[in-house]
């Protein structure tokens, strides 16, 4: 089995879908296999993952946290809806000094993008994976 390269498309929300968890678990087993991962993209509820504000109760998962980690370890780009993100109140500090507001909430690790990114994702990689 020759390596592949995936974009992983998170759509499901954390904790009300297994979309997130799912998709966590998917790209930990990709990577242990020698594939890459060419980008994760975060979109419709699934930006919710970007949220630096979620406190998870502490016997479930920090899906936020566990995240930022294998993008850390891996150096994995995690891309997150623009549009999608601001309609649900996840803003970096660019785009609230845009909008006038006082703060900004979205995850270190995460970045806000276009769907261009996943177009351009989907574009390079040899499959793109959908969680919703």
């Amino acid at each position: 089995m020759t390596d592949k390269s995936f974009v992983i498309h998170v759509c499901g929300g954390p904790y009300v879908s297994l979309a997130p968890l799912s998709a966590l678990r998917f790209t930990k087993a990709a990577l242990a296999a020698g594939h890459t991962i060419q980008r994760v993209f975060f979109y419709q509820e699934g930006v919710a993952l970007a949220n630096a504000l979620s406190c998870p109760p502490q016997d479930e998962i920090n899906l936020t946290k566990a995240w930022q980690a294998i993008a850390a370890e891996h150096q994995l780009e995690l891309s997150v809806c623009v549009a999608a993100a601001l309609k649900r109140g996840i803003v970096d500090a660019k785009e609230a000094a845009r909008f006038g507001l006082a703060h900004h909430n979205l995850a270190e690790g995460f970045v806000l993008t276009g769907l261009g990114q996943l177009v351009d994702g989907m574009a390079n990689a040899d499959r793109t994976v959908t969680f919703s």
